[in-house]
């Protein structure tokens, strides 16, 4: 239990430091763990997890933490997994904050943030592409036309009515449960 506690520990640490962009920039690093630990977390766990934390408190790079932290050791794997993954930023932003008054004036951190930018964007959109593959196909890719077709009502209402997005995870859950009801 100690050695599954202290490589959660190092494995969340080193995805809090390296994830810049939010909680959707940690997911390509949960796909890696997928190869590496196999047992901890799968794409259908990530993918799960993305839906789960879009509908609960809390920033979905903590929350895919304590998750997989509890999968693998219980409660004391959902604390040192979640801390591991904040720790970085903390420490980090205590750095920063000693200088930041010049910190964002500095050429190297203006030319950074450029570049940072665009590697963000491309891990989030292979994020994306990875849930829109678990969401809409099957394994030997066929298409899931009920999926398909809430993705489509969902995309556009939303993007013309633009309701609070708590009423589109409220209806997705509902109609979830009434459209897998058992027969």
């Amino acid at each position: 239990m100690i050695n599954n506690l202290i490589l959660l520990f190092i494995e969340f640490f080193k995805i809090g430091l390296f994830t810049i962009g939010g909680g959707l920039a940690t997911i390509p690093f949960l796909n890696a763990l997928t190869i590496t630990h196999p047992d901890w977390i799968t794409q259908l766990d990530i993918s799960n997890m993305i839906a789960i934390s879009q509908s609960t408190p809390g920033p979905m790079g903590v929350n895919m933490a304590t998750f997989t932290g509890f999968k693998v050791a219980g409660i004391p794997g959902a604390i040192i997994a979640s801390l591991a993954l904040a720790l970085p930023a903390f420490i980090i932003i205590v750095i920063i904050s000693k200088y930041l008054s010049n910190f964002n004036k500095k050429w190297y951190v203006k030319d950074a943030m450029y570049g940072l930018r665009s590697v963000v964007l491309a891990l989030i959109i292979f994020a994306v592409s990875n849930v829109f593959k678990i969401t809409l196909f099957d394994y030997d890719f066929s298409i899931k036309y009920v999926e398909l077709l809430l993705f489509i009502i969902f995309f556009i209402s939303y993007k013309y009515i633009k309701l609070h997005p708590t009423i589109y995870i409220f209806a997705g859950a509902i109609l979830g449960i009434i459209l897998k009801l058992p027969s």
